[in-house]
């Protein structure tokens, strides 16, 4: 059994934008509760050590493919991971990941306890715990390739990707895509923004959000740019980004 920690990642999703995607998928919006708060993780399992990316992305594929909510992720030890389910009990997630085992789809795993998420130390330590946790887990992804997959029309990593992943392993639950992470929020002024706020774009051409980055204070996010690229640090100030601005929101 795994000990164990905060970790660093990549993720797979599904999203119709350009920035974000050179695919489209038709994924219906999901309409959320304005102001509500995120709901927070529960129990997950957590698979697999690989020193290779592509051995993670095909666990994380197979996991897709038996219909679990995957996505892998580059863990402290330098080895990557993958992690599904948010399941309401410990039991639930042990017999769900027993089940697997026995047919044959995971070896070892280890079952992630709520408690284990920054977000369950906020009562002891204040929401702006929650926000550096946000903003080191989004810089421990710089560099990391923008790259698809392929079982699923479009798996591997984007801008709504990175964005969920981040606040996942951080304990709260965000939806997989950009228009639907910015319904979940709550308004959050550009001239009064928070590390760890969201902030939104709309690159597609059509008006609407489709691309997302991650806010780490002075006046700088970090994004997933397209395909064949790298997450990286960019300015709000950019002019390519500041003429497509859309908003931000705040989910603490």
């Amino acid at each position: 059994m795994y000990k164990s920690i905060q970790f660093t990642a990549v993720f797979l999703t599904v999203i119709l934008i350009m920035g974000c995607s050179s695919k489209t998928r038709s994924v219906p919006v999901v309409r959320t509760v304005p102001h509500a708060e995120l709901s927070r993780m529960q129990y997950s399992i957590q698979v697999g050590a690989f020193s290779l990316l592509g051995n993670a992305v095909r666990l994380m594929q197979n996991m897709e493919d038996l219909g679990l909510d995957a996505y892998y992720f580059k863990d402290q030890d330098d080895l990557y991971k993958v992690r599904f389910g948010n399941y309401s009990s410990y039991y639930s997630a042990r017999q769900n990941a027993e089940r697997l085992r026995a047919g044959g789809a995971i070896q070892s795993f280890f079952v992630v306890m709520p408690e284990n998420y920054s977000a369950a130390r906020i009562p002891r330590l204040g929401k702006d715990h929650v926000r550096n946790e946000i903003v080191r887990t989004a810089h421990s992804f710089i560099g990391v390739p923008y790259q698809w997959g392929g079982t699923s029309e479009q798996s591997g990593f984007d801008c709504s990707g990175l964005s969920m992943v981040v606040y996942r392993q951080n304990g709260l639950n965000l939806p997989r895509i950009s228009r639907n992470q910015f319904q979940s929020g709550r308004r959050a002024h550009q001239n009064s923004l928070q590390k760890g706020d969201l902030v939104f774009f709309a690159t597609s051409g059509s008006g609407q959000v489709s691309h997302v980055g991650i806010y780490i204070g002075g006046g700088k996010f970090i994004h997933a740019p397209a395909t064949g690229r790298k997450v990286s640090i960019e300015y709000l100030s950019n002019p390519y980004y500041s003429s497509r601005f859309v908003g931000a929101r705040t989910y603490l």
